[in-house]
């Protein structure tokens, strides 16, 4: 499982989502939480010397550059290709969760969920994304 010490990124493009969010990190033990409104703001954070992301959490759907669209940059770029990555979205489709596990996503929330999925998604990504960078 992650250290609870990590800084996690949290992006959505609903205020109310990422204050859920973050309640949910809060109440599995996790403090040190970043916020971002859509996929460019957390692509900012990511390149600024000042923040140092451990893990990003995204929704899929969100104005300026999606969730996915954020993921491919982060696969894209040396500097982030390990970096662990989950993907929060209302929608079921298998289709959907098929091309996020093709592009690198380490695993697949669907809202609405409870602290204690989120505690399992995490330690399912912990394993995949601790697979992978063992492979570099």
């Amino acid at each position: 499982m992650y250290d609870p010490k990590i800084k996690v990124l949290i992006v959505d493009d609903m205020l109310t989502m990422r204050k859920i969010i973050t309640r949910a990190f809060k109440l599995i033990g996790f403090e040190n939480l970043v916020e971002a409104s859509d996929g460019q703001k957390a692509w900012e954070i990511l390149g600024g010397s000042d923040h140092s992301i451990d893990l990003i959490v995204s929704d899929w759907n969100m104005p300026n550059c999606t969730g996915f669209d954020l993921l491919k940059r982060v696969r894209g770029d040396g500097r982030f290709k390990a970096l662990p990555f989950l993907l929060l979205t209302a929608e079921s489709d298998g289709n959907q969760v098929s091309v996020a596990v093709k592009a690198g996503v380490d695993n697949y929330i669907i809202k609405p969920f409870t602290p204690e999925i989120l505690k399992e998604k995490l330690a399912e990504a912990y394993v995949k994304s601790s697979k992978r960078v063992n492979s570099f």
